[in-house]
């Protein structure tokens, strides 16, 4: 086809097609295509290992771990680095060698695990054909690719778990097993759609795997308020998602006069108790993922990325972007450190002192930690709101943020959702509305987020549990939405868990997956009820459609006189923009245009406010 590259697997991918040239995370086509080629090894990797075990063989538990790795580096905006995919291939292509030759049985294996050149040249030659392309059917291709998608997520909670020594052999068989059955040919449609629930039933267990591994080692996250300003202290900032790197980072600075950051999908670490024990600890700084570059710019001192989520860097602060764990950049400086071992952050720390404190980008607090153990001590409470009708519905609003426009959607869904709705979150996709003031039913916040990604966990748990308390069969018979955003791999196994637990009509956005082909798009409708977003209002009236008659048509000629005695619930408005004399006979008598032009005020942009408090108080109504 003449393509550089092949690569489908975010949401961001061109045209929503592929990516061809380079990737629209910043990976060139020669990273992109031995990106491929270490996934196309890892699958022969796979295939021999589960061979081995059928042959009685007892696998060293560190294969997993290359496996794991290989999955999990290839991720989305994970490692932009070369020279670290070649040192995978040629490790991976090293261990498959010694794992063929204990084989009793050699025979009937892909090409994939008996590929044995270690010469780069040839490496890079082949990386070009083995990619997705390499399968011609497309809907078979598109299986294949939803299933590794799903595997790619399944591996990262599953190595952040390991690092905190939780080790699940049973993940880690499923996982060569299912690589393995995406080399087989003989295997069609219903053999793989089969497979990618069974992927989903791993990543149900995989989360709760890491559920239980955080919550062991820094307790329970519990309600938070997180301040979102600064100190005049030098600081570091962590991303990612990593907690074991997070706790060794504070134990390491302690006394060292540098306060700790989170960024983005490390927000959550505020919400455990272990982590608040540290002086140093100080806040969130700044917004999701994608706004690393202005932010990482204005936050002055190092940043240690622990996972996915790097957007290639500025000159201007490249020599102050670390990376550690399987995450990589060229010229960024990496930490090293294995499984069990302590990492070495002296330089970091180091280098903060010789830094200006972080240039302060906003204030306040924005509130956390409502994961399913904290939910549960508030269950009564939220109970006696859905039966009192204060809660009419819970809106699961999960996933990944991105840089397309198109993501505004999420905000204004979220300001316009009625006020007897709570939003149920986890994941950076909260970045949208998580500043905003959705304000609070009895005292229950109207946006519960429950964590990271891997905490959508939490989300399900809750679910679960509100089933149970409301003696309900069917989890599809709460009064829950589900519109989630997605854009990595994450994200993917996130949502192969819930079709596997049974969740039906799940709205998808901002796009549906590219490479979802038509066919396998339309079983997931047809069988699942999932569905692409529409606009705000369309689907506030899909949602609520006890709210769809609700309009509000204040206009610029209502007089300041009819427009409180109408609607009085506007009257501070009117007073925020210098009418403190609403009482009086000229200002009752002027319209909102000539009011405008007379206190100087943008006519359009009050117009909005007002109309928009007139629905939201007509939806308290509904």
């Amino acid at each position: 086809m003449g393509n550089k590259m092949f690569c489908y697997q975010c949401q961001e991918t061109a045209k929503n097609i592929g990516c061809t040239e380079v990737g629209v995370c910043g990976k060139n086509a020669d990273v992109a295509n031995k990106q491929d080629m270490l996934i196309w090894l890892t699958k022969g990797i796979s295939e021999i290992v589960t061979r081995l075990r059928s042959e009685g063989y007892e696998v060293p538990y560190y294969i997993n771990e290359i496996v794991t790795d290989n999955l999990f580096t290839t991720i989305t905006n994970a490692n932009f680095d070369e020279k670290v995919i070649e040192d995978r291939i040629i490790l991976t292509l090293g261990e498959k060698e010694n794992l063929y030759n204990s084989l009793k049985d050699k025979e009937d294996f892909s090409e994939a695990a008996l590929y044995s050149d270690l010469s780069i040249e040839n490496i890079s030659e082949k990386s070009k054909v083995v990619g997705v392309l390499s399968t011609s059917d497309e809907d078979i291709k598109s299986l294949r690719e939803l299933i590794v998608y799903g595997l790619k997520g399944l591996s990262a909670y599953t190595k952040h778990a390991e690092v905190l020594l939780n080790n699940n052999e049973e993940i880690n068989i499923f996982i060569q097993k299912a690589l393995a059955k995406t080399l087989d040919d003989s295997l069609g449609g219903e053999d793989l759609i089969n497979l990618v629930l069974e992927t989903g039933k791993y990543g149900v267990l995989a989360m709760e795997e890491l559920d239980k591994a955080n919550t062991k080692a820094y307790g329970n996250p519990e309600i938070t308020k997180v301040n979102i300003g600064v100190r005049n202290n030098p600081g570091i900032l962590i991303s990612g998602h990593d907690l074991r790197d997070m706790e060794m980072l504070l134990k390491q600075s302690q006394g060292s006069g540098v306060d700790i950051y989170t960024h983005s999908e490390m927000l959550p670490a505020n919400y455990y108790p272990e982590f608040k024990k540290y002086d140093n600890f100080v806040g969130n700084y700044g917004n999701a993922w994608w706004k690393q570059r202005e932010e990482f710019e204005s936050f002055n001192g190092p940043i240690l990325m622990t996972t996915n989520c790097i957007v290639p860097p500025k000159e201007s602060y490249q020599d102050r972007l670390f990376t550690t764990g399987m995450a990589g950049f060229p010229g960024c400086k990496h930490i090293d450190g294995n499984v069990g071992e302590e990492k070495d952050f002296s330089e970091l720390i180091e280098l903060a002192k010789r830094c200006e404190s972080p240039k302060e980008i906003e204030t306040g607090e924005i509130i956390g930690g409502f994961a399913h153990n904290q939910v549960f001590q508030l269950a009564d409470k939220i109970v006696d709101a859905v039966k009192s009708g204060a809660i009419k519905k819970f809106v699961v609003m999960a996933g990944c943020d991105g840089r397309q426009k198109g993501r505004n959607y999420y905000s204004d869904f979220a300001k316009s959702l009625p006020k007897d709705s709570v939003i149920l979150t986890a994941g950076c996709a909260k970045y949208r509305y998580n500043k905003l003031n959705l304000g609070d039913i009895g005292g229950i916040p109207r946006v519960l987020d429950a964590g990271q990604c891997n905490d959508s966990y939490s989300l399900v748990v809750i679910a679960l549990k509100l089933k149970e308390i409301f003696n309900l069969k069917d989890i599809n018979e709460l009064p829950i939405i589900y519109n989630i955003a997605w854009y990595e791999q994450k994200a993917v196994i996130v949502l192969l868990s819930l079709l596997y637990l049974g969740v039906k009509d799940i709205h998808l956005g901002p796009t549906l997956p590219g490479f979802l082909s038509k066919n396998v798009a339309d079983i997931l409708v047809r069988e699942f009820g999932i569905s692409g977003i529409g606009t705000v209002e369309e689907d506030i009236e899909l949602f609520f459609p006890e709210a769809k008659e609700l309009k509000s048509s204040i206009d610029e000629d209502f007089t300041i006189g009819q427009l409180v005695m109408k609607h009085p619930e506007t009257a501070p408005v009117l007073m925020s923009m210098g009418m403190h004399c609403l009482g009086c006979p000229a200002s009752q008598n002027e319209t909102l245009k000539e009011a405008s032009m007379v206190h100087g005020f943008n006519l359009n942009e009050l117009l909005d406010k007002i109309n928009e408090i007139i629905i939201e108080q007509d939806l308290k109504m509904v």
